[in-house]
């Protein structure tokens, strides 16, 4: 399959960004552009005073981008920024290639990695309000034979239609996604009320969340029902629950969520929010940083970030340092109560991991040992847990044997405990 060639430009404004912090955009926005199964085939940086209000990058840039276009048989010119609609065609006016900003490649990516109706609809609503006020700008190419990166997926239109019915549509997904939510807040509220202890793994895109629940599966579960990882930016969008049992014969709910990315564009930001949804109902929140990463502190804080924007910034996390064999000399972040250091691919550290959630989880748990008496020991059976039973003792007055109880609940349990 032969892959769109892409040219990438990033525009360094009055050296607002360091060397490094360039680094990480390109090699960020690299990746974007091999999640869109394109390859990149040059790269462009500009430094400039200011922004071109015609071009966004100066003129000379642009015929120079022109040439490099023809001489590398470039199809695609990405920047790694927000363009009008009049920068746009402007823009293909001249270099006479299509033009992508960085939005319009990330809608690309959330069209080809939406699953669910939910989030078909929540992308073809992104796209429809980012073309809108967009389409002196997408007349060109909208219309080039086999248009690629930015044109595909739920949210394509040809133009045809004009703003008035584009608003129409707007209005109808909007109420459509309305009737999807409360369905989705049934669903994940009938879960939840299951009483199981959730967990909910966050952090930016390709840290190694879906390593890691996978790794968790295949430790210790119930559900053999792996989740799609690969070394992709949005590798998905849905998030996907399982359920595993700890070392303490206790079952949890753990979900991998859809990964965060620096600069998310704006008319993304809410739905991409609304996928995060569940995690307002997570016991544990575990962040995974890939430490590998050097910018990993700026995007932990982006995390952050999110969370106290939702409202969020008083549930228990557990920071996860990813990735730790693939850093020489890495130092403890030693700023959290909570954190752990590990490489999803080893199994000891996956062991480290899950006792550690639980220590998190059932950290005012305990065993307790009870004589439970045989009248009311059917009511009981539920709270006792499997490995325990194998401990029982028939005596006169009814089941000796131990239950996993929150020390909160002990006056529940005062008449059966025999010590504590």
């Amino acid at each position: 399959m032969i892959k769109e060639k892409v040219l990438i430009v990033l525009l360094n404004v009055d050296n607002q960004y360091s060397v490094s912090e360039i680094e990480y955009k390109i090699s960020e926005l690299k990746e974007l552009v091999r999640a869109s199964n394109a390859e990149v085939k040059y790269t462009v940086v500009q430094n400039a005073g200011n922004i071109n209000p015609k071009y966004y990058i100066g003129k000379g840039k642009v015929e120079e981008i022109r040439l490099l276009c023809d001489n590398h048989n470039i199809d695609t010119v990405i920047f790694n920024h927000d363009l009008s609609g009049s920068q746009m065609k402007n823009l293909e006016d001249i270099i006479d290639r299509k033009i992508v900003d960085r939005t319009g490649l990330i809608l690309d990516i959330f069209a080809r990695r939406a699953k669910t109706k939910e989030g078909k609809l929540q992308v073809k609503l992104a796209q429809l309000e980012y073309r809108l006020p967009k389409l002196v700008g997408f007349r060109n190419y909208l219309s080039r034979e086999g248009a690629g990166i930015g044109t595909r997926g739920p949210g394509e239109q040809k133009l045809e239609i004009d703003r008035r019915s584009i608003q129409s549509e707007i209005t109808s997904i909007k109420h459509k996604l309305k009737n999807e939510k409360l369905k989705k807040e049934t669903k994940t509220k009938k879960r939840f009320n299951s009483k199981l202890p959730s967990v909910s793994l966050i952090g930016y895109s390709n840290s190694g969340k879906s390593t890691i629940l996978n790794s968790l599966l295949a430790k210790n579960t119930k559900d053999n029902k792996y989740v799609y990882s690969d070394n992709l930016l949005f590798a998905t969008l849905d998030t996907s629950s399982r359920t595993i049992r700890l070392d303490n014969d206790k079952d949890i709910i753990i979900s991998d969520t859809v990964g965060f990315i620096s600069d998310l564009p704006t008319g993304l930001v809410e739905s991409f929010k609304s996928t995060l949804e569940e995690i307002k109902e997570s016991d544990l929140l575990v962040l995974v940083i890939d430490s590998s990463n050097e910018q990993y502190e700026n995007q932990i804080q982006a995390t952050l970030d999110v969370l106290k924007e939702m409202k969020l910034e008083d549930k228990k996390i557990l920071y996860v340092f990813n990735k730790i064999d693939l850093v020489e000399d890495f130092k403890d972040y030693n700023n959290f109560d909570n954190e752990i250091y590990i490489s999803a691919l080893l199994d000891e550290d996956i062991d480290a991991l899950i006792v550690k959630i639980k220590n998190i989880l059932y950290a005012d748990y305990d065993y307790y040992k009870v004589l439970i008496p045989y009248d009311i020991y059917d009511d009981l059976i539920s709270l006792i847990p499997n490995k325990i039973r194998e401990n029982q003792i028939y005596k006169e007055d009814g089941i000796e044997t131990f239950i996993y109880i929150n020390k909160k609940d002990l006056p529940l349990y005062k008449d059966i405990i025999k010590d504590e």
